[in-house]
């Protein structure tokens, strides 16, 4: 997804609070969680919250006036995302806004009750975060990012992209339900396709730098970043090293292919 799109999409949260928080009386001071994924200090994660701060704005809820919106930042960690769930729920907030199907998982676990609207969540169904699309139940709704069965056509294009491709470095977030759902998708692609698919965590910069590189000494190779924001804290790396990397392996041999 865009940068673009998503600032977008995380600004229209603002209009999908549960109607019961909206219809209460103006006067008193009403409370909203968020919980971001990324670190405090990742550019485009403040630019998202500027935008569902000005969108929230826009439908009549002043920060500061009327509603109160604290942010607790998960820095993509299992342990940092329950840690900022369970403060976050100890404000007793009206509503939380979690970005990424961590997020969410991290506060289902601490109050299953709590009113929640997603984004950036890949497989809501299949994460058990909402029965069904058409009919989420409960109190958890919000947006997916992308129809999770286009999932296996991320192969489809790294092959019309590049024919030569038989193998592909794919990354994923290891600890996110959706991260393995995506993978196991794109392994049944890649065995009609002919493709070997290999698999590399995000944990952190060094491993991914490491992984690519060694990956990038055999030729016909291409690169896969799937869906889970993980792999979108490290974005910037990923298409520095990416396209050098295997472009330095394709001088090596006639066959090498760029991602």
């Amino acid at each position: 997804m865009k940068r673009r799109e998503f600032i977008t999409l995380l600004g229209g949260a603002a209009a999908a609070w549960p109607v019961a928080t909206r219809a209460q009386q103006p006067n008193p001071m009403r409370r909203v969680g968020v919980l971001m994924l990324w670190r405090a200090d990742y550019p485009e994660g403040r630019d998202e919250v500027t935008a569902f701060q000005q969108a929230l704005q826009k439908s009549g809820w002043s920060d500061g006036r009327n509603v109160q919106i604290d942010i607790c930042w998960g820095e993509n960690n299992v342990d940092h995302m329950r840690q900022c769930a369970t403060e976050l729920a100890a404000l007793m907030p009206d509503v939380v806004l979690a970005a990424g199907t961590l997020s969410v998982r991290a506060l289902q676990q601490i109050r299953p009750t709590l009113p929640i609207v997603f984004v950036l969540v890949a497989d809501p169904v299949g994460s058990g975060i909402v029965d069904s699309l058409a009919r989420p139940g409960g109190n958890i709704t919000g947006f997916i990012n992308y129809e999770f069965s286009f999932v296996g056509k991320w192969v489809e294009l790294l092959k019309q992209i590049a024919p030569n491709v038989t193998r592909a470095l794919v990354i994923r977030d290891s600890s996110n339900p959706a991260g393995i759902a995506e993978f196991s998708a794109i392994q049944g692609a890649a065995q009609s396709r002919g493709v070997e698919v290999s698999p590399v965590g995000v944990r952190d910069a060094g491993e991914i730098e490491r992984t690519v590189a060694t990956f990038a000494r055999s030729a016909n190779g291409g690169l896969i970043v799937t869906g889970p924001a993980g792999a979108s804290v490290y974005r910037e790396l990923i298409i520095q090293l990416g396209p050098k990397r295997l472009l330095r392996s394709r001088r090596g041999s006639p066959k090498g292919v760029s991602p």
